[in-house]
């Protein structure tokens, strides 16, 4: 009955440094989406002078999951609510951080420019999503190193952590 319970503990460690791992390897492709994503809003807020709203559905349709489903909401929020632009992109990405692998930090530059989305004309509208973009590329850098420094020990220490328990108590 200890061997079946210590393999268990094992396998339960394990699958949490694969998780962990899994979470280091997803942030910078998301962080790569939410750039896109700020392209495509960019060029729909420019050149097709698309609603917000509107330009959030397009996004939606042009981006993987789970991004999509944060652009989709927005749009459907929009349309159903009338409360104002920022409280309606905070909530939403307050929903995005927990079902993505994005950290607070792209969260916190999420949230600053929501405060500006909406508000200025179309070119400092563009500078805001310029400087929004050069904000993630620096955190891009960032995810990419931690991705690189901490994978595999992410792995290697979910394994390790349950044997040296499990020798531990037996």
């Amino acid at each position: 009955m200890k061997w079946i319970g210590a393999l268990l503990f094992i396998g339960t460690t394990t699958l949490i440094g694969f998780e962990i791992s899994r979470r280091l390897n997803e942030r910078p492709k998301h962080i790569r989406q939410m750039k896109n994503a700020l392209q495509i809003l960019e060029a729909e807020i420019l050149y097709s002078q698309l609603p917000l709203p509107e330009a959030f559905e397009t996004i939606a349709r042009q981006i993987p999951e789970p991004l999509s489903t944060f652009f989709h909401n927005m749009h459907v929020s929009m349309h159903e609510k009338a409360t104002d632009l920022y409280s309606v992109w905070n909530n939403h990405v307050d929903d995005l951080l927990t079902t993505s692998s994005l950290s607070e930090n792209e969260g916190e530059i999420l949230n600053q420019f929501g405060r500006t989305l909406g508000q200025h004309d179309f070119d400092q509208q563009q500078k805001h999503i310029h400087l929004t973009i050069n904000h993630l590329d620096r955190q891009l850098e960032e995810a990419r190193e931690n991705q690189f420094k901490y994978g595999k020990m992410a792995k290697s220490l979910g394994v390790l952590c349950g044997l040296f328990v499990v020798l531990l108590l037996i």
